[in-house]
């Protein structure tokens, strides 16, 4: 496996050569194998034949559907950490809109935090996204053809008082090795300034995945059919494998024309006091 978008290889996951990195970024540690990352309790956990199905139909139940006023049925249950990755950047730009013009399938992005302490939506905390686009380049690294001084598809939001941070994306592309996916933190205890996220620590990493018949759907319309390298499936992913049925996307699409947009909606429990 991989998690690098390079369309001819296949090699391991690995960090960023230095030539790879844009001058004078700050970047934080990568994390280089899945086997240096530390999953969470309920990482274990395999999902149930009834989510293996739903996933099946393209129609993942989720937690957020719960009756109304109720707490999200995962409120309790630790999202398992997943790795980083080796194209996070330490912008903390906080930006609801990330698409910086970019061409794909609109797709707005709803991420419910909880406190696993409380089961509780977590107000105030800040997560930080980024994904490659429709031809697997992300933004920031001159490997897969990108330019060091772009930051398309990055950005961070605030939960609000139900714990939900949106964002303005497009559906994410793919690369070697990678089914796709959304790179995903969560920051507790800083502020913002200046439109920037400053301090805090970070209580959760991890990474959104997409079921695969809205994925099949999806390669075959423009630009994302301009991309040449081989889509890995969630199932045959080893970082899906370990915990990524825990992060599956609910897709809801809008209206009869998938080229229009979807909404995408996952719940992340998380320890706000953790620093993993």
């Amino acid at each position: 496996m991989t998690d690098t978008p390079h369309h001819n290889s296949a090699e391991p996951e690995r960090g960023p050569r230095t030539s790879d990195i844009p001058a004078g970024a700050t970047r934080r540690s990568v994390i280089a194998t899945l086997g240096g990352v530390t999953l969470g309790a309920a990482a274990l956990g395999l999902a149930s034949t009834a989510q293996a199905q739903a996933e099946a139909k393209g129609q993942v139940r989720t937690p957020a559907q719960a009756r109304p006023g109720a707490a999200p049925a995962a409120a309790c249950v630790l999202t398992p950490e997943q790795t980083e990755g080796p194209y996070y950047l330490d912008l903390e730009r906080v930006r609801k809109n990330i698409t910086e013009g970019k061409a794909g399938v609109p797709l707005t992005l709803r991420v419910t935090v909880t406190d696993v302490t409380t089961c509780s939506p977590l107000p105030g905390a800040a997560v930080d996204i980024w994904h490659c686009d429709a031809v697997g380049v992300y933004s920031g690294y001159v490997a897969g053809g990108s330019t060091p001084d772009t930051t398309f598809l990055r950005g961070v939001q605030l939960t609000d008082s139900t714990g939900v941070a949106e964002f303005t994306t497009v559906y994410p592309g793919w690369y070697v090795g990678r089914a796709l996916h959304i790179h995903v933190k969560a920051h507790v205890g800083g502020t913002v300034s200046n439109g920037t996220y400053h301090g805090g620590h970070v209580s959760h990493t991890g990474q959104l995945y997409f079921p695969e018949t809205y994925n099949t759907r999806v390669a075959a319309l423009a630009p994302y059919r301009n991309n040449t390298a081989t889509r890995t499936l969630n199932a045959r992913d080893g970082i899906y494998r370990n915990g990524g049925s825990s992060t599956l996307l609910t897709i809801t699409q809008l209206g009869s024309d998938l080229g229009k947009g979807v909404t995408g909606t996952v719940v992340l429990g998380i320890d706000p006091a953790a620093t993993p």
